[in-house]
């Protein structure tokens, strides 16, 4: 029986979760997040911070939100890791409807955020959904969303301004996005 997500927040607000730590909702299971250690931390604070600064020089109604809830379907309420919105603010999780582009950041999930949670946002309708591979220092990018996921995909290095394929004008410069041993990547 798949959770929805009056269900699942039900369950949170009973303290079901308590002492297990982060959670989200996705096709009506729960899964507990993991730690966010150092080089998920700089490469989520660093992306988010380079798309607010673009979306302000656009003058976009667009707005960065990081690890909020968002309400997709039924039975699917994600806490991605960046979510470019329309609807920043009210009660609640962040409506799928209003939202334009979903980043998540990989260091350790990185076959299930290309496969498990494409296809969820795929079939959420989510225009643009980002992966930042920190460990490879690749940024795979999906748009044209259909039934059975994306309809487009590529992957770009990181160390150079990678551009959104459904948000007019904006662009990010992704050097220092990777990490390695010895820090930020000055590639």
């Amino acid at each position: 029986i798949k959770l929805r997500v009056e269900d699942y927040e039900r369950l949170d607000r009973a303290g079901a979760f308590d002492g297990i730590g982060k959670t989200e909702l996705l096709d009506g299971l729960v899964y507990r997040m993991g730690p966010q250690f150092r080089a998920h931390g700089f490469a989520k604070d660093e992306l988010a911070y380079r798309l607010r600064r673009c979306l302000e020089q656009l003058a976009s109604p667009l707005h960065v939100a990081t690890e909020q809830s968002v309400r997709l379907d039924p039975n699917s309420e994600p806490q991605p890791d960046i979510v470019l919105t329309s609807e920043p603010q009210g009660e609640g999780a962040i409506p799928g409807s209003s939202v334009a582009l979903i980043a998540e950041v990989s260091v350790s999930t990185l076959a299930f955020d290309l496969a498990g949670k494409a296809q969820i946002y795929a079939e959420a309708g989510i225009p643009e959904y980002w992966v930042v591979d920190v460990n490879a220092k690749v940024l795979h990018r999906h748009w044209k969303p259909r039934a059975n996921g994306y309809a487009k995909r590529d992957s770009l290095p990181l160390g150079e301004r990678i551009e959104a394929v459904t948000v007019k004008g904006l662009g990010v410069e992704t050097r220092g996005l990777g990490w390695s041993s010895h820090g930020p990547a000055r590639t």
